[in-house]
């Protein structure tokens, strides 16, 4: 039998990688799979040699919305697997997207199930996705559950949207002050500098220190793209460490309303993922371990490990999300009220429907605060600096007026 490759997460999220032997990629997947972890590559080792792509290499998250929500109505209209793998592959503009539907019709046609073919491309079909597909295939319901995927993907896409909608205008804000500022320090400065140096006046204190800053930046200038590069390696193996990502989230979750912001959009998509995934006939011990690992919030996944190891254990839901202290109580006490009534799936929705509606609340608020304090930072950096370089010209008019 053939020797493979592979790299993986285990259940705590820190990396795997090894060599095993086995019939092939998707009988070697399911064997990690039973021993809790996610592969991520697996390659049959000495005979692939992936060529470099340009151009088409990454695949949208609306692009696989749209093809859940045409796949569904193909299934439905009662076209053969196949043949609607075909037509979607060829209606794909992404090269890399088409490229993986015709591996996943290749699969299919040699026997596989959907579901065991979409697991050989990780990076676009989830676990999310494929244990969804499985539960449909085995339950016969395969066009409901890719209607499912269909609308969790575009409510997914939405969340993503409404957060970079709040992070566009500040970001954008702050990048233009810096660079105005930077070329007034550039520039303009050291032109007023040099003519309080023929003058010879006093210069106040705001106009020595915007001089000296110009001085530095003039001298050390290399040191800017320096310590710019530093601090996004620094926070790049801060992230990539498990330890510093859950210190990071935890942090960012504690801060004054962007924290709390952060906190809707973390009890909304674990709502959402769960409640789509127990609706779709996963097990609520698998749709917890899949939630968890794509809760995006290492605080989040932590939480809901206690979870999950607390519920096998024969405790109930409840208990262990409230003594997690992540999630508000209204959340609890509704999902406590729908694991007591057997209505989990549809406690999860409202919820989720609720909290997606509370962040785009939420996001407009947040646009609404900012724009003031917007504009304070704008004038504090770009007006101190002008402010300060005017300063020794005022008190030189004054003087000669004075003495006029």
């Amino acid at each position: 039998m053939p020797v493979f490759t592979f790299t993986g997460k285990n259940a705590t999220g820190e990396k795997v990688t090894g060599e095993r032997v086995a019939e092939n990629k998707q009988a070697l997947a399911s064997n990690l799979r039973r021993e809790r972890i996610q592969p991520v590559t697996i390659k049959e080792k000495g005979k692939e040699f992936v060529m470099p792509t340009f151009g088409g290499g990454s695949v949208k998250t609306k692009d696989i919305a749209i093809f859940f929500r045409q796949f569904s109505v193909m299934i439905d209209a009662g076209l053969p697997l196949v043949q609607c793998l075909e037509i979607l592959a060829g209606n794909q503009e992404s090269q890399a997207f088409q490229k993986a539907l015709n591996g996943v019709r290749t699969t299919v046609e040699g026997g596989s199930t959907l579901g065991n073919a979409m697991r050989g491309y990780p990076k676009i079909f989830d676990d999310l996705m494929v244990n969804m597909v499985d539960a449909g295939e085995t339950g016969g319901i395969l066009d409901t559950i890719l209607q499912r995927l269909a609308t969790y993907v575009e409510k997914a896409v939405k969340l993503k949207a409404a957060v970079r909608s709040a992070l566009i205008y500040p970001v954008s804000v702050i990048t233009i002050a810096v660079l105005i500022v930077g070329l007034l320090l550039w520039k303009v400065v050291p032109i007023f500098a040099n003519l309080f140096v023929g003058l010879g006046a006093p210069l106040p204190l705001p106009t020595r220190i915007v001089i000296g800053i110009s001085n530095f930046l003039g001298s050390f200038w290399w040191m800017v793209p320096i310590m710019v590069a530093a601090v996004f390696f620094g926070v790049r193996a801060l992230r990539s460490d498990p330890r510093g990502r859950y210190l990071t989230d935890n942090f960012l979750l504690h801060i004054p309303i962007i924290g709390m912001l952060l906190r809707k959009i973390a009890v909304a998509r674990f709502t959402r993922t769960l409640g789509t995934l127990i609706t779709s006939g996963v097990p609520i011990l698998e749709g917890l371990n899949i939630t968890a690992r794509t809760s995006g919030n290492r605080v989040v996944e932590e939480a809901l490990y206690k979870v999950r190891k607390s519920i096998e254990e024969g405790r109930t839901i409840v208990d262990p999300l409230r003594e997690s202290a992540v999630f508000p109580n209204m959340v609890t006490q509704m999902i406590g009220v729908g694991e007591a009534t057997g209505a989990m799936d549809a406690m999860l929705q409202k919820i989720a429907d609720f909290y997606e509606d509370e962040v785009d609340a939420a996001t407009k608020d947040l646009l609404t605060l900012l724009e003031p304090i917007m504009i304070v930072l704008l004038g504090i950096m770009i007006g101190g600096v002008v402010v300060s370089l005017y300063l020794p010209l005022f008190s030189m008019v004054a003087k000669l007026s004075g003495g006029g």
